[in-house]
């Protein structure tokens, strides 16, 4: 089992109500489940984490599966979730 960091940001940190806490999982699959398990009490939190992106370890987890994306001991998952603005 790895252990290491999710960090959340903008509306997911506000959902999970703290930017940052310890995972213990094989997999992001096996990460998000606990947290989802860890913030049931939030409701927007499972609406906000269908929509954001990850990254695991600097990496883009893209279109793979969140099963077959595998932590690594001492990593970092930062949950992204969709950003608006840009040039107008």
């Amino acid at each position: 089992m790895a252990s290491g960091t999710i960090r959340y940001w903008a509306a997911a940190k506000t959902a999970a109500g703290t930017a940052e806490e310890r995972y213990e999982a094989l997999t992001l699959a096996g990460a998000l489940a606990a947290a989802r398990d860890r913030h049931a009490d939030r409701p927007d939190f499972e609406r906000v984490l269908l929509r954001c992106s990850f990254l695991v370890d600097g990496v883009q987890v893209g279109a793979r599966t969140h099963e077959q994306v595998r932590l690594a001991d001492g990593g970092t998952v930062e949950v992204l979730p969709p950003f608006a603005g840009g040039a107008s």
